[in-house]
């Protein structure tokens, strides 16, 4: 149930965005959680790393069911995603802090390229198409 106007503002984003809005959507979520994850590692607050693992976890999950197999490309990314999962995991069960930071590197650029990808793709559309 949304009770809050932003609830409603975030399902209204997801509803009306493109797949590649989604994916960079999926990558700020999994970019938020982590670094909630090693603010809870620095202060030993535990609990929320736990939480904010987990969820970070199920967001590359996620990442990883969307791949296109038919692509080349979707088998190096499945490969990334799993180290990704080992090291949030990693982090999570040693409370290794290094091991959560390169993971929050690995998200931030692919989010980052995303942007660019579809920041090209909107600038060679034809004018009048969709964006």
């Amino acid at each position: 149930m949304l009770n809050s106007p932003y609830q409603i503002y975030q399902q209204s984003s997801v509803q009306t965005a493109t797949p590649g809005q989604l994916i960079i959507m999926l990558y700020e979520g999994a970019i938020r959680f982590t670094k909630a994850a090693i603010d809870g590692l620095e202060k030993k607050n535990y609990e929320a790393t736990n939480k904010n693992l987990k969820k970070a976890q199920a967001i590359i999950h996620e990442l990883t069911a969307s791949l296109d197999t038919s692509f080349e490309i979707s088998k190096e990314l499945s490969r990334i995603y799993e180290y990704m999962l080992h090291l949030l995991i990693e982090a999570n069960m040693k409370k290794n802090i290094a091991a959560a930071k390169e993971a929050l590197g690995y998200l931030q650029e692919f989010r980052d390229t995303w942007k660019q990808a579809m920041l090209a793709a909107a600038n060679d559309a034809p004018t009048g198409a969709p964006r």
